[in-house]
């Protein structure tokens, strides 16, 4: 737990109960790749009453504090990485899980230039997979 509460307040975030118990379900096993209701569904299962809502506005705070990195799918579902790097991924369709491409198997060539007062942050990629039913 202390690691967790050091990590909010190198963050700016103030240490509450609820941001610890969530920080601790996310940061407490490696990176990984969550939506709000997975996260909700674990913090429930640890016994922590939380509501949803509560967990979207955490993940939304650890997201601006740097902790977290939103990645859209879909334009409907949303996936936090705890794995912040610059780094591209593979979303599997059928059971809507992302796992990371390594580190170098993409390149993007060809980028326009940004407009002027603007630059490009990142880049995300993300290659959809289905199974291959040879």
């Amino acid at each position: 737990m202390a690691c967790i509460t050091n990590k909010l307040r190198l963050a700016g975030l103030r240490p509450t109960r609820q941001r610890v118990a969530l920080g601790s379900i996310l940061f407490g096993s490696g990176d990984r790749h969550v939506s709000a209701e997975m996260l909700h569904a674990e913090a429930l299962a640890a016994g922590e009453q939380v509501s949803l809502a509560t967990v979207y506005n955490t993940l939304h705070q650890f997201t601006e504090a740097g902790l977290l990195r939103e990645l859209a799918i879909d334009g409907s579902k949303a996936f936090f990485d705890t794995n912040t790097s610059n780094h591209n991924h593979f979303y599997v369709e059928n059971d809507g899980s992302l796992l990371d491409i390594p580190t170098g198997s993409i390149r993007v060539d060809g980028l326009p230039e940004p407009p002027k007062g603007l630059k490009i942050s990142h880049i995300d990629v993300v290659v959809r997979l289905v199974p291959d039913d040879r």
